[in-house]
Order: structure tokens, then C-alpha cells, then sequence
């Protein structure tokens, strides 16, 4: 697998981050398909073999078809709904709900309600602008 560099995410050397000091990134686009509507992540933290990510979703965002060719990632939703389509299966995710993102699955969402959600990326890699 050639993995390009610039997606690699170093492990970080903090122990501890506080919240109120992680910065909010807006998101245009993932795996290079434009987002439509309201993304944001915080990167919480990348360890050597992986990274946690905070991600909040405004109600309406369509995140289009997309796969991870990569990595794979596991999720659960913190609030909100989301719609979502993972290969042929399709789910509405509530608070405490989790899924998962095998690598190479084509998968889309779509905010029913402002969402926020926590996850993990196997490796840790960026795969978003």
C-alpha cells in the first residue's frame, strides 16, 4: 500500500491536552469529495497507532460517498442523529451508537440532527482539507 506522506499523523508527545486548548479545524472536503454543509474536527490525540478525533456535524450536512483505502475507523455518536450508509447497509445512529468504517467500504451520512461524534482512525492518518 502506498500511503502518501503527507496523511501519516505523528504521534503526539503530550500525555494531556486540555479541551478548552485544542483547536477546531472546519473541514471542506474528505478523501478529496467536497463536504456539503456545517464540519469541524478536533484532533484530540494521535498516538503511535492511532489517532481520536472529535468531530461535529451541523444538521443537514451531507457527507458524500466516500472510502478509506488506508485506515480503518470506529465511531460512536456523543449526540444528534446521523443517517448513514455503510457498503450496502444502512443505519440512523442515535447518542451511544457505534460503527465502523473496514477499509476500502464506500460509505456516506447525513446530519438529521447537529451531531457530534467521537473517532478512531487506524492507523492515524488526515483525510481531510
Amino acid at each position: 500500500m502506498n500511503v502518501a506522506q503527507d496523511r501519516i499523523m505523528n504521534p503526539m508527545e503530550a500525555l494531556f491536552r486540555a479541551a478548552a486548548d485544542i483547536p477546531e479545524e472546519t473541514i471542506h472536503a474528505v478523501e478529496g469529495a467536497v463536504e456539503q454543509g456545517e464540519l469541524s474536527v478536533k484532533v484530540l490525540m494521535v498516538a503511535d497507532n492511532f489517532v481520536t478525533l472529535w468531530i461535529r456535524r451541523g444538521k443537514g450536512l451531507v457527507d458524500p460517498v466516500h472510502q478509506h483505502d488506508d485506515h480503518e475507523s470506529v465511531a460512536t455518536l456523543v449526540s444528534g442523529r446521523l443517517w448513514m450508509k455503510i457498503g450496502d447497509e444502512e443505519f440512523v445512529a442515535g447518542p451511544g451508537d457505534v460503527w465502523r468504517h473496514p477499509p476500502g467500504v464506500p460509505h456516506y451520512s447525513e446530519a438529521l440532527e447537529d451531531c457530534v461524534q467521537i473517532e478512531i482512525k487506524s492507523p492515524a492518518r488526515k483525510t481531510w482539507t
